[in-house]
């Protein structure tokens, strides 16, 4: 590649380097690394996402409940094909399709039978469209909705950049349909069962991994594991450190196993 890969983050609190948390864009840091594709980092105020995005001609790729435009990121430009990509999951087919000689196979075959049911979620989920990856399609969406419906033991910690905080509050404010940012701080009997609920989910998802891990497919990733560990590096930065102590051991310890053997991954 002649030129870097341009990666568009969420630009959290300083350092952004050791505080960047936001799921998606990790999914697609941790597939840049596992692909070895060099890449420079473009990180962006939460408030302007949606002026970088349309600049770039990228339209939503997901809506709210009322039909409304969900402007997120991650996005790619990749001057070498001329091509520009924002969704998590296209990202990582796109990387496999163009450059699959470059590090691992980011897609083996493989089954994923995991489902979790819930409501529908306040922050959008990737919707499951047509793919190469039909399999690895539904569990990006099926392991989104299970994190997604525990967000709450994490978002009220969310490190946002001081500069922006207090419109970035209100607009998560607003796109929960809460009154007070306060309203996400959820504590007593009512947080031990949103931990119980999110040791179920993870239960469930524990089943699929072959070998006691620490991949899904044993010792072999796959981006079925950067979609969880996505996931996992959010919880870690924003759960109070007794509590991601307690997921890391959670179903012995399987998903901090993976979130460790990730690491080789997760330079910023």
């Amino acid at each position: 590649m002649s030129t870097p890969i341009t990666f568009y983050d969420i630009a959290t609190k300083p350092p952004v380097e050791k505080t960047c948390c936001s799921p998606n864009p990790w999914k697609t840091r941790l597939a840049l690394n596992f692909k070895n594709l060099p890449y420079t980092t473009k990180w962006v105020p939460l408030p302007d996402i949606t002026k970088v995005r349309t600049s770039l001609n990228m339209p939503a790729c997901r809506k709210f409940a009322d039909g409304t435009d969900f402007y997120t990121l991650p996005i790619i430009e990749d001057t070498a094909t001329n091509s520009t990509i924002g969704d998590s999951f296209d990202i990582a087919a796109y990387l496999q399709r163009t450059y699959p000689d470059s590090g691992a196979d980011l897609f083996p075959a493989q089954k994923l039978d995991y489902v979790f049911n819930c409501g529908p979620a306040a922050i959008p989920l990737t919707e499951c469209r047509e793919s190469e990856y039909p399999e690895y399609a539904k569990f990006n969406v099926n392991v989104d909705a299970a994190f997604t419906a525990h967000v709450l033991l994490a978002i009220g910690r969310f490190p946002f950049d001081p500069a922006t905080a207090e419109v970035s509050k209100a607009e998560f404010v607003r796109r929960a349909g809460l009154s007070r940012w306060e309203d996400f701080n959820v504590t007593g009997e009512a947080r031990e069962k949103v931990k119980e609920s999110f040791r179920e989910a993870l239960g469930g998802l524990a089943k699929i991994f072959k070998d006691g891990g620490p991949f899904v497919l044993g010792n072999r990733a796959s981006y079925a594991d950067l979609i969880i560990g996505g996931w996992l590096r959010m919880f870690h930065s924003t759960m109070p450190e007794g509590e991601w102590e307690e997921v890391r051991a959670w179903h012995g310890g399987l998903f901090g196993r993976l979130y460790d053997a990730l690491e080789v991954y997760a330079k910023v």
